[in-house]
C-alpha cells in the first residue's frame, strides 16, 4: 500500500506545487509539504484496498505541522486530476479557516524597534482598551501629586506663615 500511496504522492505533489517535500510518516502514509504556500497534505491508508484519508493542513512558524483542519476519504483509482481538485479544495479550506494573515507592522511609531510587553498587549486585547504609553503620566498621577503639593504646602504654612519675620 505504500508504494501506491508514495507514487500517488510523487504525481499530485508534481501537479499541485513546484516546489514540495514528499516524505513517509510513522503511520505509513505520505506527507506533501508545500513550504512556500505553507500548506501540507497527507495521503494514509484506509483499511481499505485503494482507498486514502487525505487530510489538509497549516505549516506554522518554525516548520511545525498544525492539525489537520479537513480530512476525506478518496479512491486512489481516480485519476490524478480528481485527486488534486480534492486536494485543491481541501487546501482552500484550510486558508479560509485560517483567515488572512496578520501585517506585522512597526510596533509604535518612531520606535521600531521596541516591543510591546506580551501582558500588556494581551490585558489590552481582551479589555478592549488601548494599552498606556510606556512614560506618560496620567491624568490620575497628576491629581495625586497636586494632592501631595497641597498637604506639603499646608503643612509649611501653618509651620512659617504665622510668624512674620
Amino acid at each position: 500500500m505504500y508504494a501506491q500511496l508514495r507514487e500517488t504522492a510523487d504525481e499530485l505533489a508534481g501537479v499541485l506545487w513546484r516546489e514540495h517535500t514528499v516524505y513517509r510518516e510513522r503511520g505509513g502514509g505520505v506527507v506533501i509539504r508545500g513550504e512556500h504556500v505553507r500548506r501540507w497534505i497527507s495521503l494514509a491508508p484506509t483499511g481499505g484496498k485503494d482507498r486514502a484519508l487525505l487530510r489538509a493542513g497549516r505549516i506554522l512558524d518554525g516548520g511545525t505541522t498544525a492539525p489537520a483542519r479537513t480530512e476525506v476519504v478518496v479512491d486512489l483509482t481516480a485519476g490524478t486530476t480528481e485527486l488534486a481538485t480534492v486536494c485543491r479544495r481541501l487546501l482552500a479550506e484550510v486558508a479560509a479557516a485560517a483567515g488572512p494573515a496578520p501585517d506585522p507592522g512597526p510596533s509604535r511609531a518612531g520606535r521600531p524597534g521596541k516591543k510591546e510587553k506580551p501582558v500588556r498587549a494581551a490585558r489590552a486585547a481582551r479589555t478592549g482598551r488601548r494599552p498606556r504609553g510606556g512614560r506618560h503620566t496620567g491624568p490620575g498621577s497628576w491629581f495625586v501629586l497636586l494632592c501631595v503639593v497641597a498637604v506639603l504646602g499646608a503643612w509649611l504654612y501653618s509651620l512659617f506663615g504665622r510668624y512674620p519675620y
